[in-house]
């Protein structure tokens, strides 16, 4: 059952800002990186990474994992690891000048899935197959679903 609960909350933690953005529109959207460029002239991480993505994500993680058994602190934890890679991931696209939500298959979903579901592999000691299968299922599903997501007019990029 671990397998489905950490596959529903790495989708609750990238999909809650989705959503907040929806709802929200421009409201509470100040970028993460406070429009900060480095010296390659490109932002830290990007304007559509925002105070209300993350905060919605920790939020949404934080009162659902207590719901699954895995408590709130494990939420948050596992969380703040799923968006601090998804950070991570704009960081990089950035240094390689690619644009705000540009496709970069892979590093655009391994540090997002690997870095929290390492987390709870290491707090809930399951076997390393089935977390190699959640990362798995997750990147997989994000590549088949988003095209899907944007054709329903929920994600703003189809990928």
């Amino acid at each position: 059952m671990i397998t489905v609960w950490l596959l529903f909350l790495l989708v609750l933690a990238n999909g809650a800002p989705v959503v907040a953005a929806r709802l929200l529109h421009d409201r509470l959207s100040a970028p993460l990186d406070g429009g900060m460029r480095l010296g390659d002239g490109q932002p830290l991480f990007g304007r559509s990474k925002t105070w209300r993505g993350l905060v919605s994500g920790v939020l949404a993680c934080a009162v659902l994992a207590p719901v699954m058994g895995l408590g709130v602190l494990f939420g948050v934890a596992f969380a703040a690891l799923a968006l601090g890679g998804d950070l991570l991931s704009s960081f990089i696209k950035r240094r390689m000048a690619l644009e705000p939500s540009a496709r970069a298959s892979g590093l655009d979903q391994l540090p997002e899935s690997v870095l929290p579901v390492g987390y709870a592999w290491w707090q809930r000691d399951f076997p390393l197959w089935q977390a190699t299968g959640v990362v798995l299922l997750f990147v997989t599903a994000n590549m088949v679903f988003s095209p899907l997501l944007y054709q329903l007019g929920i994600r703003k990029q189809p990928h």
